[in-house]
């Protein structure tokens, strides 16, 4: 079975104080304990910064937040920053369970 995460929209902009949703989607319903979200600014590699939907790694600033279950999750920028300019990951880990 192939499982699939689609994150919209592809590409946002903001004002300076504004506020951003970029959602995800996933083809299976997923556990929130391994869903996350990464940031990734230009010439750096991704940085964690939301654990467990909704939980902030060690130095997320609080404007970010995490929501969401099941299959649909929301991450949220509000009072968007200049800094906050990069690319924006999410990632559900699917796990399939066999009996033998």
């Amino acid at each position: 079975m192939d499982y699939t995460v689609t994150q919209q929209p592809a590409a946002v902009r903001a004002d300076i104080g504004g506020s951003v949703n970029i959602n995800c989607r996933t083809s299976q319903n997923i556990n929130s304990n391994y869903f996350s979200w990464y940031q990734q600014k230009d010439g750096q590699t991704p940085k964690l910064l939301i654990d467990r939907t909704s939980t902030r790694a060690s130095g997320t600033p609080s404007r970010f937040t995490g929501s969401g279950s099941n299959s649909d999750f929301t991450l949220t920028i509000s009072g968007v920053q200049a800094e906050d300019t990069a690319i924006y990951y999410c990632m559900g880990e699917f796990y399939i369970s066999s009996t033998y």
